[in-house]
């Protein structure tokens, strides 16, 4: 009897020790939301459309990004008089890079194209991530550039890992890793956000984003201008080339 109660205490402690994590989590998101404005704010974004500027080894690089809830996102890329794109739909997704080479566009593989859902998520995948069928994990906290992050694992329905580093004193997010396949090989990229800026729809939103460029290379990009709910032609999500 007195091992049946002994065992009875291991389990309620290992369930009450997973509810408390569970709470941690949510309590971490919830506290990040309000900070970029709150999930209700968010919610009401159906488009994004943000323009900035960036320096890549001498050369001056134009992104334009746009972004319709659950339709599609595209990135415009210009640089040295070349303008390139990457397109990411539900169905499908394509490539145009001339400036890399690239003749016409050439279309993602079904990999790709499931693991960039988030990219055509407005609201963030923390926004009813349960919902969207993502996973959040607290796990604990970990030293950014000296600063005691929050750290967050979201695993999203697509099977893409992502870690978030949330500033203690403002929850923004300052560092993001997310897992990526390039060429077959599973790579870390890390993406670091600062300069937050409230917009007059109530959100918050990073101004600088410093950008993974390849092995050991960073490109920061300054958000120049940016544009929420403007109405997107269904074009926009389509090859043009």
């Amino acid at each position: 009897m007195k091992t049946t109660k002994l065992a009875l205490l291991g389990i309620t402690a290992v369930l009450g020790a997973f509810t408390s994590y569970a709470q941690t989590a949510d309590e971490v998101v919830n506290k990040y939301l309000d900070a970029i404005g709150g999930k209700e704010n968010w919610k009401k974004v159906s488009s994004v459309i943000t323009e900035g500027n960036m320096s890549v080894q001498g050369a001056d690089v134009l992104v334009t990004a746009t972004v319709v809830h659950g339709k599609g996102s595209r990135q415009d890329i210009s640089v040295m008089g070349m303008t390139g794109y990457q397109i990411m739909t539900p169905t499908g997704g394509w490539s145009y890079m001339p400036f890399q080479g690239q003749a016409q566009a050439e279309p993602m593989t079904e990999e790709m194209v499931k693991k960039g859902a988030d990219q055509y998520d407005t609201q963030g995948a923390l926004v009813d991530y349960k919902d969207k069928g993502h996973n959040v994990e607290y796990l604990g906290k970990e030293d950014v550039d000296g600063t005691e992050c929050h750290k967050l694992k979201i695993t999203h329905k697509s099977g893409k890992e992502e870690t978030y580093f949330l500033d203690p004193a403002t929850y923004y997010l300052i560092k993001a890793i997310s897992k990526n396949n390039v060429n077959g090989q599973e790579v870390e990229m890390t993406t670091a956000f600062s300069n937050y800026k409230k917009l007059p729809e109530g959100i918050v939103i990073p101004m600088s984003i410093s950008l993974p460029m390849g092995p050991g290379m960073m490109a920061d990009m300054t958000i120049t201008k940016v544009e929420i709910n403007k109405p997107v032609a269904d074009s926009t999500f389509k090859p043009s080339n």
